[in-house]
């Protein structure tokens, strides 16, 4: 039986995923075309709903992968199937035989300039989560000074225009955690919250949404931002609908986020055409058994795990990675 395994992407799927084939005896390749681990995870300062560490985080699931082989900055550039074993070529030529392929390269954020009404790259004043999250980790302060603050929900997500359909499933949760995070920095601030539908799924959020009303005094209204402009002052006025009281309203703002939702992998085509497996619609790629087995392609032996198949929360794709180790150990102990 071939013990090597390639993960394509070091992502936290990626990372955990090595985590559970280490400790089941496998050796495991990790093809990561960036200079770091860690995918978006890195960039993020706190974790919805309870503010865990992103960094801690990240160093926990580090702890055990790093008896894994990285490749960074490398892409895999072709891979051929012979008598069951996967023979992978690397970006620096390096050639991998493996028994079996774990895909975990995740997602994109949605470009927040797609939707020109909202100012992204326009106006100053005009950022995105991924944004403000690094002014948190960063302690950048210029943003933490606006006293007014808008937060716009949904932002390429559930969205025909942008042909993105689905809901990205973190974006309401982590509105509210970030303007949670923002009246801690700036208590005196008013915040806003646009949404279309408030989807506080998980364990803990709820809780998190109440506290963002009764402790913070942060206000949430049901409607979709139509605009957003400047005036002679630099400050941005939104213009949006009260969907509840159905009248229109407009805010004058100094800063504006944008929750910029989940997003497919802008590699996935390549990934499907070189491994043989499908994409859906939305371009995330396609799972043969969806109910039965999450982490199953067409192709015997490689399999997917995270959101790369489409929005996860974190402990999802965690949970999901020690599926997928199952799954690969599952197949090659037949």
């Amino acid at each position: 039986m071939n013990r090597e395994i390639l993960i394509i992407g070091g992502g936290p799927a990626g990372l955990e995923c090595a985590n559970s084939l280490i400790s089941l005896g496998y050796k495991v390749f990790i093809v990561e075309k960036s200079a770091e681990p860690g995918g978006h995870l890195r960039k993020w300062d706190r974790l919805f709903p309870y503010g865990a560490s992103a960094s801690e985080t990240l160093e926990k699931l580090l702890q055990q992968s790093n008896k894994a082989l990285f490749f960074y900055e490398t892409e895999v550039k072709s891979i051929k199937k012979s008598d069951g074993v996967f023979i992978a070529t690397l970006s620096d030529e390096t050639q991998l035989h493996v028994g079996s392929i774990v895909v975990a390269t995740g997602f994109s954020l949605f470009p927040a300039a797609k939707k020109e009404e909202y100012g992204y790259g326009i106006y100053n004043g005009v950022i995105t989560n991924a944004d403000l999250e690094d002014a948190f980790k960063t302690g950048k302060k210029e943003f933490f000074k606006a006293n007014r603050v808008g937060f716009v929900h949904c932002v390429g997500s559930r969205d025909e225009k942008v042909c993105n359909r689905h809901c990205s499933k973190v974006c309401c949760v982590t509105a509210v955690k970030q303007a949670c995070e923002f009246k801690d920095l700036n208590p005196e601030a008013e915040v806003y919250c646009f949404y279309m539908d408030l989807r506080m799924f998980g364990r803990g959020y709820e809780d998190l949404y109440l506290k963002a009303q009764n402790k913070y005094g942060i206000r949430f209204i049901r409607g979709r931002v139509s605009e957003v402009a400047e005036d002679v002052d630099g400050c941005l006025v939104l213009k949006a609908e009260d969907t509840l009281t159905s009248r229109p309203l407009k805010v004058t703002l100094d800063l504006l986020v944008l929750m910029s939702g989940i997003s497919k992998n802008p590699d996935n085509d390549e990934i499907a055409l070189m491994l043989g497996i499908d994409t859906d619609e939305d371009g995330f790629l396609s799972l043969c058994e969806p109910n039965l087995n999450n982490n199953k392609t067409q192709v015997e032996g490689v399999f997917l795990t995270g959101s790369v198949t489409g929005p996860k929360t974190l402990p999802e794709t965690l949970n999901e990675a020690r599926a997928a180790a199952l799954a690969v150990h599952k197949y090659l102990s037949r």
